[in-house]
């Protein structure tokens, strides 16, 4: 393996273990539910989700997953759980 992809590999590494490097200003998941496909979105600190239940509520189970899973790396105003219960 060259030396300079070697060097890339173990500083991917170090980023990936020190999240608040990372920033997540906009994102598009598609996100397997147990009923169906749901097409998840973060613009700014703006959630969009195609499920019934986020257009009556402004979040659902599809957000709060994502925001455990970017924890620290996603805008504190779109933080819509407070402290993940």
């Amino acid at each position: 393996m060259n030396s300079g992809l070697i060097g890339k590999v173990d500083k991917a590494k170090k980023y990936a273990q020190e999240r608040d490097r990372m920033h997540v200003s906009s994102l598009q998941v598609d996100f397997r539910g147990e009923n169906d496909t749901h097409h998840v979105a973060l613009d700014g600190d703006a959630w969009r989700c195609s499920c019934d239940f986020f257009e009556g509520w402004g979040a659902c189970a599809h957000t709060m997953a994502l925001e455990r899973v970017l924890d620290g790396m996603i805008p504190n105003a779109a933080v819509m759980t407070p402290a993940f219960a």
